[in-house]
């Protein structure tokens, strides 16, 4: 019978439910294709062992004849075949489990495939949020947090992280489609948290977004 790891889930993406007077305005899960691509460098692999294969060729092609000279290229197009699509695997599998969340007062992020762990990312530990936009439409949302005593492990997050900004690690939504229709809705709850702090008023009831 099939089984699901997150059948628990009060809410699909949350450990638990959220708290009165809280919102979800949008959830979303990594675009596969494009996880695979920006996070496992899938061109960049494949590139790698096109590039082998041709010198391979050129090396054969100076003592043997054609046919043998582009035969001597098949081993490492099928290497790199298999490998690109180990990569595919593991973005499909990344997108499939992960679940982003934003809500009128902060962003969860259920992430981990072999190891599942929520981040709850209260609006008050986000100094800034950075939009990495691709010509696509999707793009990452990373998240700057300010709460010093906050340490994310980048391994452990990764690849729902900020390439290469290892300190401090800055979680992210990696590869969302329409990234800048939800990059617009986490900084209008943002800085509609922050003007209820401020003038300490009720929250009023969030509308989810389309």
């Amino acid at each position: 019978m099939p089984h699901d790891d997150f059948h628990i889930e009060p809410v699909e993406g949350l450990p638990e439910l959220p708290p009165e007077g809280e919102k979800i305005l949008w959830q979303g899960k990594p675009n596969w294709w494009a996880l695979a691509k920006e996070s496992l460098s899938l061109k960049w692999i494949m590139g790698y062992f096109v590039l082998l294969g041709a010198w391979r060729s050129v090396m054969l092609a100076e003592t043997r004849d054609l046919v043998t000279s582009i035969a001597g290229a098949l081993p490492f197009l099928i290497l790199g075949l298999i490998a690109c699509s180990i990569l595919v695997l593991i973005a499909i599998v990344q997108a499939r489990t992960t679940v982003y969340t934003i809500t009128n007062r902060r962003v969860a992020m259920r992430i981990g495939a072999a190891l599942t762990v929520t981040l709850n990312l209260p609006f008050r530990w986000i100094g800034s949020v950075d939009l990495d936009l691709r010509p696509s439409g999707t793009g990452t949302i990373a998240l700057d947090l300010i709460d010093e005593g906050t340490r994310l492990s980048y391994l452990t997050c990764w690849p729902h992280v900020r390439p290469w900004k290892m300190n401090p690690v800055q979680p992210a939504l990696r590869c969302i489609g329409d990234a800048e229709h939800v990059a617009n809705i986490l900084g209008e709850a943002a800085r509609t948290h922050v003007v209820r702090i401020q003038t300490k008023t009720p929250a009023p009831d969030a509308v989810p977004a389309e």
